[in-house]
This record gives C-alpha cells, structure tokens and sequence, in this order.
C-alpha cells in the first residue's frame, strides 16, 4: 500500500510540475510533497507542503478551486495574470488563491520559501493547471 501511495504521489506531483504544453509555463526550483488527502463527496482536499528554492518560481497557472495556504518560511511574491502585484507574503502570514485565477508564485529571498497549502478541489481536478505566460517579464 505505501508503495502504491509513493507511486501515485510522485505521478501527481510530475504532472503538476511538468510542463503539459507548448504555451506552459513551466516552473523551476519547486518541489512539493504530499502530506494528506481525503475526498469527501464530490470534494478533493490535499494537504501539501512546496518549497521554492531562492530565485525558483512556480510557473504561470490556476486552480479549480480555492486553495489556502500558510507561509512556512521565506517569502513568497505573488502575481496575477494581469501583471498586478497580488501579495508580498512572509513566514507566519496566511493567503488564500481564488478557483480559476491565473497567478505566479516566485521566491525573489536568498533563502527557501516553504509553504503548507490545503487544496480543495473538485473531486478529480489536478492540483494545477497551467496557463500560458502573460508577457509580464518574470
């Protein structure tokens, strides 16, 4: 069984880090583990911590549903697809990202920034999907 979990989390996380298309953004020096999940009706909830190494960021994406998410350690710069500055957010604060809003999560510190985030997803949903790259310059 915990084989088959390791499977399926590592088969998750490629397909959330991996570029799908030619237009994706693809993002670099992000790794993420899963650390629970539970579906309950037609509701997927995911616990997962993700590390930005410094310089790293997530690549352009969206969600299907609202994820929360808590600032572990670092900093995390967090831009929406209209080049708008959405949030400096630091160790301790706590953010929320709306279903469907396109953004881009970059770590511009000299340290790793460490995230716990709670997606809740429609039952099925992948934890991203990408979004083509808004011409923004990061």
């Amino acid at each position: 069984m915990r084989k088959t979990c390791t499977i399926f989390a590592a088969s998750l996380l490629a397909a959330v880090l991996l570029p799908s298309t030619a237009s994706a953004t693809p993002g670099s020096g992000v790794t993420g583990t899963i650390l629970a999940q539970k579906t309950i009706g037609h509701t997927d909830y995911t616990l997962r911590e993700i590390t930005v190494q410094p310089g790293g960021y997530t690549g352009w994406h969206f969600h299907d549903g609202t994820l929360y998410a808590y600032v572990k350690a670092g900093t995390l710069t967090h831009n929406l697809a209209d080049c708008s500055l959405d949030g400096v957010f630091t160790t301790g604060r706590a953010f929320t990202e709306k279903p469907d809003q396109v953004h881009i999560g970059r770590n511009l510190g000299s340290t790793p920034l460490v995230l716990e985030v709670l997606y809740v997803l429609p039952a099925g949903s992948p934890l991203s999907e990408d979004a083509p790259d808004p011409g923004c310059g990061y």
